[in-house]
């Protein structure tokens, strides 16, 4: 899991549209964590109000991929309860890319014929919410060994909780949003003090930017 925040843990501002919180090095971090990943995975909220491309931006980097034999983008993967995608849109339109989304049966049927026949691979649950555990498994079985989990906060909170994640790298960027409506790293029901997830500082980083970068394995990942 890879996330960009503030000093004061916000991952967006209150208007959430992406707003950037990265500096010019931590961007090319998170570039090189993609190149080296089998998929990239968003949530609902991210995919709907940021249309993220979820690609490699560097050509030096995709062609190293490429050299491996590997599709010069990792794959695509997005979670929600709901689907609500336009064929022109960034997520599935940027690439090349393999698009890998689950949903539920509040998709219409309409919309799920849709992005099969653009070529998403489209896996629907029959239950009122989708399954990260799972996905995780589905993953696995079409050959998703190293997935980057991208956010937002949901989907962070859900993957820490459910014990899916091993690691977990943060850049916390020298600013602040503030606002209570402004999402954190990670978002949901919440947890009481006595059930908080257990991290294992690995490494921290002071960079010339003003930025720190932390690295943490999950004390709960299965």
């Amino acid at each position: 899991m890879n996330v960009a925040m503030t000093a004061d843990g916000k991952i967006d501002t209150f208007l959430r549209r992406g707003a950037a919180i990265s500096s010019p090095r931590d961007k090319e971090r998170a570039d090189r964590l993609r190149a080296d990943s089998d998929a990239v995975m968003i949530g609902s909220r991210t995919l709907h109000d940021e249309d993220p491309k979820l690609t490699v931006k560097s050509e030096a980097l995709r062609a190293g991929r490429k050299a491996l034999g590997l599709p010069e983008n990792p794959a695509k993967v997005a979670v929600a309860t709901r689907l609500d995608l336009q064929p022109e849109c960034d997520f599935l339109a940027a690439g090349p890319a393999r698009v890998m989304l689950f949903t539920t049966r509040q998709t219409p049927e309409q919309a799920l014929v849709r992005l099969r026949s653009g070529g998403a691979e489209v896996f629907v649950a029959d239950a009122e919410r989708v399954d990260l555990g799972e996905v995780l498994r589905t993953l696995k079985a079409r050959g998703i060994e190293r997935l980057m989990v991208e956010g937002g906060a949901t989907l962070n909170f859900e993957m820490l909780k459910l014990g899916l994640v091993d690691e977990l790298t943060i850049f916390v960027a020298p600013m602040v949003f503030g606002g209570e409506s402004a999402p954190t790293l990670a978002g949901g029901l919440g947890l009481p003090g006595s059930a908080a997830l257990a991290l294992i500082l690995v490494r921290a980083e002071q960079w010339e930017d003003g930025g720190v970068l932390l690295h943490y394995e999950v004390g709960t990942a299965k």
